[in-house]
Parts: C-alpha cells; structure tokens; sequence
C-alpha cells in the first residue's frame, strides 16, 4: 500500500540554504519511514507563508493556511515539527494548531473531521526542558481535532541547557534518537496503513 507523509516546520527562523535542528530530526523521522515505504511529500516551513491568525479554515485574501491544509490532508501522516522556546512549542506550531480548530465544525454526515483517519507524529528539539509538555500538549490538540496518534508517536532531543550545541551541530544522531525515530516510522506506517485501508466508521 502507497503511504504518504508531510512535515511541518514550525521553526522560528526562515528558510535559509543551511537547514534547521527541526529539519534535521524532520529527515530523520521521514528516513525511518521510508523503510516502511511512506514517501515524504515535502516539508512546509510555516514562517515562510502568510499564515493569518485565527480558527477558520480561510482566513480570506493573502491567507496561505488554506493552500496548505489542503496539503497536508492530502497525505496519509503529518509529522509536526516545533523548536522548543521558553520550554514551549513555538508560537508559529500554535498558530498551526489554533487553524486547525476549525476542522471542528466541518464534520461530515458521520460526525468526521476532514483529519479523520490521518496519522500525526510529533518531531521535536530544543536545548531546555520542555519536549515532554509540549508532547503532551501537541498531541492533545491533534487529538481533539481528529488526527490519530500512535504509539510511540513523539521524537525529541533535548540538549545540555543553557548550552550552544544545537541538535543539527552533533556529529552524529544519538543511538536513543534513531531508535525512537524507528520505533515512530514503524507504528505510523502500520497505523496509517490500517486507516486508509479501513477508515473509522464515524457515529
């Protein structure tokens, strides 16, 4: 079966030619997967779009959410990817979330959001605490609007704190990264597989 993923990047920073610590531990996370055959689609760097604030689906002329949610529902499984600031998500990972409250009142005739049956899995880093809350956090909102979350869905590292090695910086992924990351791929592959094949039966 053809599976399918994309990512969000919810850093801070723009796009430049050197990738982010988000981009890194987003390409890993999409190499775990492809050994289940889950193509990446591409990665959306939100702070490169004029994402307007709010909870509609369209925020009306300029808005570039509803060009991108269409994206990202096309796919069969969404990796969220969010720095750590201030032991939170960033707030461009919530301006994301707070546009995908509307998913709440475009419910089908069986009581679906359009994100029904779609898989989200958490890619997250930073050098401070925080990567548990905002597990917790991100994983409760996905929720409430419908994404699946699987077992093991979360992969984080946290650096030293107060400390400048950034996640992108270390020479190479530590052994307990790359097999959360695995164990990630695995379950989001199988889960997803099963809901396209099957999806919920809605009330």
């Amino acid at each position: 079966m053809t599976l399918t993923a994309i990512a969000l990047n919810c850093s801070l920073k723009p796009r430049t030619d050197e990738d982010s610590s988000t981009d890194k531990m987003i390409g890993l996370i999409a190499s775990a997967l492809a050994r289940h055959e889950v193509t990446l689609t591409e990665t959306i760097r939100l702070v490169d779009h004029d994402v307007k604030p709010g909870v509609e689906s369209d925020a009306g002329e300029g808005d570039a959410w509803p060009d991108i949610r269409r994206r990202i529902l096309a796919a069969d499984i969404l990796i969220f990817g969010t720095p750590i600031w201030l032991g939170q998500m960033s707030s461009v990972a919530k301006r994301a979330l707070e546009r995908m409250d509307a998913f709440l009142s475009e419910t089908d005739d069986q009581g679906r959001t359009p994100s029904s049956g779609k898989v989200a899995v958490a890619a997250i880093v930073g050098n401070e605490d925080g990567a548990h809350r905002i597990t917790a956090d991100l994983f409760q909102a996905l929720n409430d609007v419908g994404w699946t979350i699987p077992a093991a869905g979360a992969c984080y590292w946290v650096g030293e704190a107060m400390a400048k090695t950034d996640f992108k910086d270390l020479p190479e992924v530590p052994e307990a990264v790359a097999s959360t990351a695995a164990m990630l791929a695995s379950n989001a592959a199988h889960l997803a597989g099963l809901l396209k094949g099957m999806p919920y039966p809605g009330s």
